[in-house]
């Protein structure tokens, strides 16, 4: 029997209006009587330990419940839930490439990437995982309360329960205070969403080994390192509306950078552009430009060959499709087979960002993507593995590309290596990096770029499928150095 409910009170209700300030309060506390930051890493370092997983690569043909079809040739499950791996071709007139065909995963369902909140001592704590993903290259990483596709929570794979799914699933249970459909990587993705949502509770939730509570500004610090807070936590953090912080630097760092980023969180400060003119920009371009998708059968992909294991393109270049046997003792099902998408090198994500009348912008370039639900979503300033552009001429390399990849160290206000979706890709990871310029930078947007302040960005992540997940990811690495 759940525990019983706290009744909600007039107090509970203005701090759901005010959740912007109670979030950024909660950002501002670096450790925490509920778990300290050596409890945290004691138990996080034991976490590895005591789960014990073993991933390996093997063959299709030893797949379970997986097959090709015998017809089309795309990798699907026997039940004909969860995902497939099949054919996409596209046309489109933006950029230099004007069609081209890829496998893709396709995964029509809504999953819920949930995190559950409570107060301790007048501070929001956010409930914790500790999950493994079989592709993630540590394996463990800190997920949010509840990270699972439709197939997973209504019991497809015939497992345990989605441990905590009854306050994303019950409106009683709790108070939504974050909530919207937010896009997966679009380009290994077709149409992929999931529900982004924050819930508040006041009833007292059971102890669990393997969830924690952790102030924000615990996991900002963990942000702060490679490779500990997967993407699925990342993209939840990134829609908090933050009020701007009116307290000292959190690292103890000062100066002209952090009062700009301040100043850029709040909302009457100067901006280069009116959002609403951002937004007419943005669909003015989205209408004038086309991106057509076409499913087509797998064995129908040009460039691309199917061997006993791994699909790959013929030139190396992209990724390869691959088989994996799973072993994992704290998932709801202990043992399983699946397709998983490598990608053959490191990506790059980085944002560029410039003081403007001495507030902080972020130059976010419009990208069309393989998989996009709407023709194109706000990226980050490069997004790309430069790998896929070395045998190219320079005028087909991303806009600064070259600036990136030789950036100087002090210009670099954040740099870390992040996992991607360890469930449908191995070993997927981008170095990312929020890199400051100068006013020898231009200021004169390159075609499809916007100078963009946070707090403009923060209200656009209130709504669904403005901004990709490599930009969301930049953007909870920003909330980090306030």
């Amino acid at each position: 029997m759940p525990p019983a409910k706290t009744p909600r009170t007039e107090r509970s209700v203005t701090e759901y209006v005010d959740s912007g300030r109670r979030f950024t309060r909660s950002a501002s506390l670096l450790d925490s009587t509920v778990t300290s930051n050596d409890a945290f890493d004691r138990w996080f370092a034991d976490q590895r330990v005591r789960n014990r997983f073993e991933v390996d690569r093997i063959p299709f043909k030893d797949l379970r419940g997986w097959q090709f079809h015998p017809k089309t040739g795309n990798l699907g499950h026997t039940s004909g839930r969860f995902f497939t791996v099949e054919g996409l071709r596209v046309e489109t007139d933006w950029g230099h490439r004007s069609s081209w065909a890829q496998p893709i995963i396709n995964q029509p369902e809504i999953g819920i990437l949930g995190i559950v909140v409570k107060e301790f001592d007048g501070v929001l704590h956010c409930l914790m995982q500790a999950k493994m993903e079989p592709g993630n290259l540590n394996t463990i990483q800190l997920s949010p309360t509840v990270q699972a596709t439709r197939s997973n929570f209504t019991g497809v794979h015939g497992g345990r329960e989605v441990t905590f799914i009854e306050y994303f699933r019950d409106p009683e249970r709790g108070r939504v205070v974050v909530d919207s459909l937010q896009s997966e990587q679009a380009s290994w993705f077709l149409r992929k969403r999931n529900r982004n949502v924050i819930v508040e509770v006041a009833e007292e939730i059971p102890p669990h080994e393997n969830f924690v509570w952790l102030t924000i500004g615990q996991i900002h610090r963990l942000l702060l390192r490679d490779n500990i807070v997967n993407m699925d936590a990342r993209t939840v953090l990134s829609c908090i509306p933050f009020d701007a912080p009116n307290g000292p630097a959190r690292w103890g760092s000062t100066g002209p950078f952090r009062e700009s980023l301040v100043r850029s969180m709040s909302a009457d400060q100067g901006s280069l552009h009116r959002t609403s003119e951002v937004l007419n920009w943005l669909t003015d371009l989205k209408s004038r430009h086309a991106l057509i998708q076409h499913s087509v059968p797998l064995r129908e992909v040009e460039l691309w060959h199917v061997s006993a294991d791994e699909i790959s393109h013929e030139t190396g270049k992209y990724f390869t499709v691959v088989a994996a046997d799973v072993q994992a003792h704290n998932r709801e099902v202990a043992s399983w087979t699946q397709p998983l998408l490598a990608p053959v090198e490191r990506g790059r994500a980085a944002m560029f960002v410039r003081q403007i009348d001495g507030v902080l912008h972020l130059l976010l370039r419009v990208r069309p993507e393989a998989g996009v639900l709407n023709v194109a979503e706000f990226g980050p300033t490069v997004q790309c593995q430069p790998g896929d552009f070395r045998d190219l001429p320079k005028e087909q390399h991303p806009p600064y590309l070259d600036q990136v990849l030789t950036a100087e160290a002090g210009r670099l206000r954040y740099d870390a290596v992040q996992s991607e979706e360890g469930g449908r890709f191995y070993h997927a990871e981008n170095r990312y990096q929020i890199i400051e310029v100068g006013e020898e930078f231009e200021l004169e947007e390159a075609p499809g770029c916007r100078w963009m302040t946070v707090h403009q960005v923060m209200r656009l992540l209130a709504h669904s499928n403005y901004l990709n997940i490599q930009a969301r990811s930049l953007l909870a690495g920003l909330q980090t150095i306030w």
